[in-house]
């Protein structure tokens, strides 16, 4: 168990220090609500308390699906503490930059540790509520493990590949099995548990099944038994990264099937796009994760949508399927500034701000083909990749320019880190108005880039530096 590799971090003395200075209110309320629990009370009252290491904001949200509950403010030391009377027994988000899903119920007084640096594998739970959170984060970590070593089994039969991960779902149901041996839980909890591993297993099938969707005499006679399990009515998994990503993966391969042939099939086309959405809406009985699915696959559509008439198109029976006014507003500009972004189109003008803190537009600094790629300081590994990327690419293309454009709000930090990094200043921009840019060019999509000629007519709209093909596109563009 990871528990033990978790639990170490409390023992540092000048956290257990501050926090016990931090929490001494939570922890005098918790016994007298234990208190009065005895004495038959319903515990309603619940904390959630901590500390972030190298925190990359001055605040937590917490949210319940796309239903934000609360900002809470770090302080000084970037401790927080937040009380509500308000929760239900369930899944939540933390969010801080990154995110990550908890579980949580009246009356638990939940204290987090989390390094930035590390997110994830830093996150560590302790005080009431405090095991069940930690079991869940073995889970998950444990998972992305093993799915990121996945491909190693793809060429496997159906039925050693099926082997395989009985093997690991079987090692998930102990640790599960020896947890509530020995802690008490409720029901809620033990549902949440069991879909974690339940759905993880059977997305590890259909990763496989995608994997050899040409192949489709190599699957066992059995070994789709498992859709016949799935239950598309669990809106308490409606943002359960398990249940979610399932059902995006199983919805994919559902449409891939219907092709009689494979080959040259684009998963980013109208009519397949639109048939997995046509699908969601027909098979997906709980509403928040059928709305859920359709506003992804309308945006991701829609992020690499170059017809203006297959867009509106699109939009129009998305909006017949989705309830949620949110995800239509969302959606709907969504559509208005990908269709600005079509080739043959002039760049939307913005103002960027150079590292001489002096106002330019984005037009005045084209002069040459260009290609424009975002960045944010929030995510180091990220802009260092792209950057290695940009330099690359510059190297073998120098009639291009490549223009990083940062997508924070903090103009020292951004100059800082240009400078820590050793980037080329004249070739660096800061968005002078960020909402401004978000309704007229992609910038809060990873690796999204926009390849310009000298005038400023969009050559490829939305691309990505990563593309395996993104290379044959700026030497065609060259030699038009």
């Amino acid at each position: 168990m990871q528990d033990k590799g978790r639990l170490h971090l409390f023992f540092n003395p000048y956290i257990l220090v501050s926090l016990f200075r931090k929490i001494l209110p939570l922890l005098l309320l918790t016994i007298v609500l234990s208190c009065k629990d005895k004495e038959g009370a319903l515990q309603t009252t619940t904390w959630i308390g901590g500390q972030i290491i190298n925190p990359t904001m001055d605040y937590i949200i917490f949210s319940r699906g796309n239903e934000i509950l609360d900002t809470v403010k770090l302080d000084s030391k970037n401790f927080f503490l937040y009380k509500t009377d308000k929760i239900k027994a369930g899944l939540y988000n933390l969010k801080h930059n990154e995110s990550q899903v908890f579980y949580i119920e009246p009356g638990d007084s939940l204290l987090l540790h989390l390094n930035t640096m590390d997110f994830d594998e830093s996150l560590a739970y302790s005080g009431k509520g405090g095991e069940k959170n930690n079991l869940m984060m073995d889970l998950y970590l444990t998972n992305e493990k093993e799915n990121q070593n996945l491909s190693n089994w793809y060429r496997l039969s159906s039925e050693e590949f099926t082997h395989k991960i009985d093997s690991l779902k079987q090692l998930k149901f102990q640790e599960y099995e020896d947890f509530i041996s020995k802690n008490e839980v409720s029901e809620g909890f033990k549902k949440i548990a069991l879909a974690n591993i339940k759905y993880d297993y059977f997305r590890k099938k259909e990763i496989y099944a995608a994997a050899n969707r040409n192949n489709r005499e190599k699957f066992s006679d059995d070994f789709f038994a498992y859709r016949d399990d799935i239950d598309f009515k669990r809106e308490d998994l409606a943002f359960y990264y398990p249940y979610y990503r399932f059902m995006n993966q199983y919805f994919e391969n559902l449409v891939f099937s219907e092709y009689k042939n494979n080959v040259g099939i684009d998963r980013n086309s109208y009519d397949f796009k639109y048939r997995k959405i046509v699908l969601i809406d027909s098979m997906v009985t709980s509403d928040t994760l059928k709305n859920s699915l359709l506003r992804q696959n309308a945006l991701w559509y829609l992020l690499y949508a170059n017809n203006a008439e297959e867009g509106q198109r699109f939009f129009d029976q998305f909006s017949k399927m989705n309830t949620d006014k949110k995800h239509l507003a969302e959606v709907a500009e969504m559509l208005e500034t990908t269709m600005q972004l079509t080739p043959g189109k002039t760049v939307p003008n913005v103002a960027l701000v150079n590292a001489d803190n002096v106002v330019e537009d984005l037009h005045s600094v084209i002069k040459t083909p260009t290609v424009i790629y975002f960045w944010s300081g929030q995510s180091p590994s990220h802009y260092k990749n792209i950057h290695s990327r940009a330099a690359e690419l510059k190297s073998k293309y120098p009639e291009y320019a490549f223009l990083g454009i940062n997508t924070d709000t903090h103009f020292k930090k951004w100059r800082q880190t240009i400078a820590k990094s050793g980037y080329n200043p004249m070739q660096e921009f800061q968005i002078e108005n960020l909402s401004d840019a978000e309704k007229k060019l992609l910038v809060k999509y990873k690796n999204s880039a926009i390849v310009l000629d000298k005038n400023g007519v969009i050559l490829e709209g939305k691309t990505n530096l990563f593309n395996t093909n993104f290379e044959e596109l700026l030497l065609g563009f060259l030699n038009r």
